[in-house]
């Protein structure tokens, strides 16, 4: 069981899970917890080998993860918590995590938010993960975590974000880096299909304009698929959640009021 934790509401039945990105933890949504749980029940997973949830030793004989596998882990937090259904928010790769649970048990997504959603590796991401894989036996991970960071996150106004991820994957072992770094070698595919396969789940995406590696895809996925809706926040980079948090939290909070609102009319 992944380590979590969870803010339960007097009033509200309703659920909002968060999933980090690879590298991070529960820790990088420090700044939305307090404006949530005001008006929902929160829930904050760290991924596995990430911040509370303690990395297995490495067997050579255990198979290499999945991304069904850490998928399959939120899916059975959630269950141990009897939550039938929750808004899920994403950031980096933590969108391709909750963008997977839905494609596979859409009943239990109220809706995704998708801050610094990656869904295509462009010609340069591909490049740089071919560098790394050559040279990954020769420096220590937190070198290429530190340069990837950085490319991702090259700008002065990135500095907080660069620096809160880059701490947090100080937290890793070596073994449980290389478990994560191998997702790579499926995440192709993978993106493919959510490229292609509008699943009709109510999608918010907000992206930094400054999210050169991975905005150009979502602009034409949010114009290709229904349900989807797309905002983009100046001056920013590709950690949203952490650079302009309090109008992250105005946008998706407002997002879920909508459709609350939205539901009801429908009910009248």
């Amino acid at each position: 069981m992944l380590n979590y934790t969870k803010y339960i509401h007097r009033e509200s039945s309703t659920w909002v899970t968060f999933v980090h990105g690879a590298g991070g933890s529960s820790s990088i949504w420090y700044k939305q917890v307090r404006e949530f749980k005001r008006y929902y029940n929160v829930l904050l997973l760290d991924l596995r080998g990430h911040g509370g949830s303690q990395a297995k030793p490495k067997d050579p004989l255990e198979p290499d993860y999945t991304f069904n596998d850490v998928t399959d882990d939120i899916l059975r937090v959630i269950d141990h918590e009897s939550i039938d259904k929750s808004h899920f928010i994403g950031i980096s790769l933590g969108t391709i995590l909750i963008r997977n649970l839905a494609e596979h048990h859409p009943h239990r997504v109220e809706s995704l938010v998708m801050g610094g959603a990656i869904m295509k590796l462009d010609l340069r991401s591909r490049f740089l993960i071919r560098l790394a894989t050559i040279i990954k036996p020769l420096v220590p991970y937190l070198w290429l975590y530190k340069l990837f960071a950085f490319i991702m996150m090259p700008h002065r106004n990135h500095k907080e974000s660069r620096m809160l991820f880059v701490n947090e994957a100080k937290k890793l072992c070596q073994d449980e880096f290389d478990r994560w770094f191998k997702l790579t070698a499926d995440v192709r595919p993978l993106l493919e299909v959510f490229r292609r396969k509008d699943i009709g789940v109510p999608t918010l995406y907000i992206m930094g304009e400054e999210d050169y590696l991975f905005l150009p895809t979502i602009k034409k996925i949010s114009a290709e698929q229904e349900n989807t809706n797309l905002f983009i926040i100046q001056d920013c980079g590709h950690v949203v959640n952490v650079e302009q948090p309090e109008l992250f939290n105005r946008m998706v909070i407002g997002y879920f009021v909508g459709m609350e609102n939205h539901m009801e009319s429908l009910l009248v």
